[in-house]
């Protein structure tokens, strides 16, 4: 994360202002964000995105802060983000875990609107399946029967399973979930249920952030996060399956703790050199035919 010398107000003159990506998300761990002299800063004892020091703030440019882990935030901050409509996320180290669903905010409803009536039409509905699958498969699903389409996606997701596992050298034997049982399941397996908690995670950051709606998926049904796991599954031959198997096949040959941890820390590391969740908002707009040049967030 980059910084440079900022020309602020009220003292500021020195403080220097953090990198903030092109969808205005601004990510901070390990630190104090509170209001001195009207002014929002920042000081961190440096992590992997900042080094140490005091950063000036820049709100009214800043769509969502996502604050990490080792972070605390005071009520004047709170008090000010929400004047201004700046939204604030608690988040994992490198969006591997949503904690806090932020407030919609004024302003922040033309997304949600274009979602609603995406998903109320069934021909639209069918059509953003059928771009889904596309994104996931890199091939075209012709067929407008949603029933037919998920048929389509159990026979393909198998063969992605079996050819990525023999990428990373790992036995393959099909995938098995007991959600009574999770731990019963095998090394791969196991990897693979991991690796999809935190894809989800960045997709429910990422699904917050452009102000979509959760509960209403195309693909999936009858779940308050529905159109998350839409966008999850989105990433899961490019992401979910290359992370979970990486790790599986060098936990076999270098057993080094629980299996959940070494993920989450590989899982922030691959979201931000795949810049994911910039990526996956990108893919949330497009789908729902959206932009940022006009009109609200």
């Amino acid at each position: 994360m980059s910084s440079s010398l900022f020309s602020g107000r009220l003292g500021l003159a020195q403080s220097r202002i953090p990198h903030v990506d092109r969808h205005g998300l601004l990510w901070l761990s390990r630190g104090n964000l509170y209001v001195r002299d009207g002014t929002l800063s920042f000081r961190t004892a440096g992590s992997c995105d900042m080094a140490p020091g005091e950063y000036a703030i820049p709100y009214q440019t800043i769509s969502m802060i996502l604050i990490g882990p080792g972070t605390t935030v005071t009520h004047d901050v709170l008090r000010i983000l929400a004047r201004h409509g700046t939204l604030l996320a608690a988040v994992g180290e490198g969006g591997v875990k949503h904690y806090t669903a932020p407030p919609m905010g004024a302003g922040r409803s033309r997304v949600a609107r274009a979602h609603a009536r995406l998903w109320a039409d069934r021909d639209a509905s069918i059509r953003v399946a059928r771009r889904m699958y596309g994104y996931r498969f890199q091939s075209v699903f012709p067929h407008e029967d949603i029933s037919v389409l998920r048929g389509m996606e159990g026979g393909r997701l198998k063969e992605t399973y079996k050819i990525v596992a023999r990428q990373y050298g790992v036995e393959w034997r099909g995938r098995h979930y007991d959600r009574q049982n999770p731990q019963g399941a095998d090394l791969p397996n196991q990897a693979i249920n991991h690796a999809a908690t935190f894809v989800e995670a960045a997709a429910d950051i990422a699904v917050a952030a452009v102000g979509a709606l959760p509960p209403l998926g195309f693909i999936h049904e009858d779940s308050s996060n529905a159109f998350t796991l839409d966008i999850a599954d989105l990433w899961r031959a490019e992401i979910t399956l290359p992370l979970a198997f990486s790790v599986a096949a060098q936990a076999r040959r270098e057993p080094g703790g629980p299996l959940e941890r070494q993920i989450r820390y590989e899982a922030a590391k691959w979201f931000r050199k795949h810049e994911l969740i910039p990526k996956t908002i990108d893919r949330i707009k497009e789908l729902l035919h959206v932009d940022d040049r006009s009109g609200d967030t």
